[in-house]
């Protein structure tokens, strides 16, 4: 089984940290390898963004499936850019990190909060619960402050999660959900210091895709005729 991750960001130490993290989580017998787009945004902080990384991510899904032999293929931006219009290039699975964050976190929880970047990035998270119907699921969803292209020190980063997450539980959270691919390395621990589950988009999107290609489940939608 091949697994192709697409980081929407063109910011390749991420892309490695994604999967190295997926690789961890996968079977033996699945392969797994994450992209960057030639093309798209530094990093996807708002609407602007998340439109110019679409194109990047379409363009990655039709050359996994037709040169790549990828079986499926995850989405590790937390907006889930591109992923409706990804379903219409491959029959295969596309699942995005948000998408398989909150499938899994509602599964497992009777409610959630979301971490996420910047204030900035508020609307790409109030979409991402439209898309993926879970408004009345979300307690809250709080800012850690900090850009993608602030994610460096990681120290520094954890602690601002650790903060926000608190700030989540006093909101009433029982699970968290981490909004960036980026914060995939603290799921673990900052589910210790929390108490509460804390899950990352990556992971469950990897096992869900798995899970998937197992099925031998494909499904064909309507294309655009240069696309099929």
């Amino acid at each position: 089984m091949k697994i192709k991750i697409i980081n929407p960001n063109t910011t390749w130490s991420m892309t490695r940290e994604i999967e190295e993290s997926a690789k961890q989580s996968a079977r033996e017998d699945t392969e797994i390898y994450a992209v960057s787009p030639v093309t798209g945004p530094d990093s996807v902080e708002s609407l602007y963004d998340e439109a110019l990384a679409a194109p990047g991510v379409i363009s990655e899904v039709i050359k996994g499936d037709r040169e790549e032999g990828a079986d499926a293929f995850i989405i590790a931006c937390f907006g889930d850019p591109g992923l409706e219009a990804a379903k219409e290039v491959t029959d295969k699975p596309v699942i995005g990190i948000a998408q398989a964050a909150i499938a899994v976190g509602k599964l497992m929880a009777p409610n959630f909060s979301i971490l996420y970047v910047l204030d900035r990035s508020q609307k790409i998270i109030e979409n991402v619960l439209t898309l993926h119907h879970a408004e009345e699921d979300c307690c809250s969803i709080r800012s850690v402050g900090l850009g993608v292209l602030e994610f460096e020190d990681k120290e520094v980063l954890l602690q601002a999660l650790l903060k926000q997450g608190k700030r989540c539980v006093e909101d009433g959270a029982e699970c968290i959900l981490l909004g960036c691919a980026g914060y995939t390395a603290f799921a673990k621990k900052m589910g210790q210091e929390l108490g509460v589950l804390v899950l990352d988009g990556v992971v469950p999107a990897v096992k869900l895709c798995e899970s998937l290609v197992d099925m031998a489940l494909k499904k064909k939608l309507w294309a655009y005729p240069d696309a099929k």
